[in-house]
């Protein structure tokens, strides 16, 4: 994207970006997705103007489907190269160079999606939507049933049936193995802020709103003795303690 919208014949503009590492389905299995949330627009190469987007367009789909299938399998070959890869199951044949080659080939002849749309609901919703992916596990506890010393049951939506809401039971071990799927190693971060990252935030946000004309947002009131939960209710109507 950054790629994309600096090039003067699409935007010729820094973008900003939120983007939100997702591993897991209803079922824990593994289900990687990332989702972005991106201004519709960027600050010019001066660092002077802000450059909007064509209204109802940000960026061409399929040129950034394109650059998005070239960067992903030239990492996949590097990766193979250097012996990175686990190949197991019906991948096992991928071993072989020559196979992995052919494999590779064909994903470069395919079509690929990079499936963009307008935020939905406005500011909040989106907002509200990211919020279940930031700081969640792959699985609470009010979606657990039951646990009998050797299965584990829990609720899912099985959305290939039309968010059909059903049991599902595994084993301990499977059920363990699925949630450690989800467990991110070390250093690998979950949240991608771009120009927002902590380094650079600040000044960088009080560019933007400059540019933009938008005032800064007064800073919340604390009240003297008054603990998180406290000050959680008094902004949001809402408890914690229930």
């Amino acid at each position: 994207m950054r790629t994309i919208a600096a090039d003067p014949k699409h935007l010729g503009a820094e973008i900003g970006f939120i983007m939100i590492l997702h591993t897991w389905g209803q079922n824990l299995l593994h289900h990687p997705n990332v989702h972005c949330v991106v201004p519709g627009g960027g600050i010019s190469p001066d660092g002077e103007r802000w450059i909007a987007c064509r209204p109802g367009f940000f960026l061409p789909v399929r040129v950034l489907s394109r650059l998005f299938r070239r960067l992903f399998l030239e990492q996949l070959r590097r990766a193979f190269d250097a012996g990175m890869l686990r190949l197991h199951g019906q991948l096992e044949p991928l071993h072989d160079a020559r196979a992995f080659a052919a494999w590779l080939a064909l994903a470069a002849r395919s079509e690929w999606v990079v499936y963009a749309k307008p935020p939905f609901g406005g500011a909040e919703h989106v907002l509200d939507y990211l919020g279940r992916y930031t700081h969640r596990v792959a699985i609470s506890n009010n979606r657990l049933l039951s646990f009998g010393g050797h299965a584990v049951q829990f609720r899912w939506k099985d959305y290939r049936h039309e968010a059909r809401h059903s049991t599902m039971t595994l084993t301990a071990d499977e059920f363990i193995r699925r949630f450690l799927l989800h467990v991110l190693p070390d250093g690998f971060k979950r949240i991608r802020y771009g120009w927002l990252a902590n380094c650079h935030r600040a000044d960088r946000l009080a560019t933007r709103r400059r540019l933009l004309g938008v005032e800064p947002p007064a800073a919340a009131s604390v009240q003297p003795g008054e603990d998180y939960r406290e000050r959680y209710q008094r902004l949001t109507s809402r408890s914690l303690r229930d």
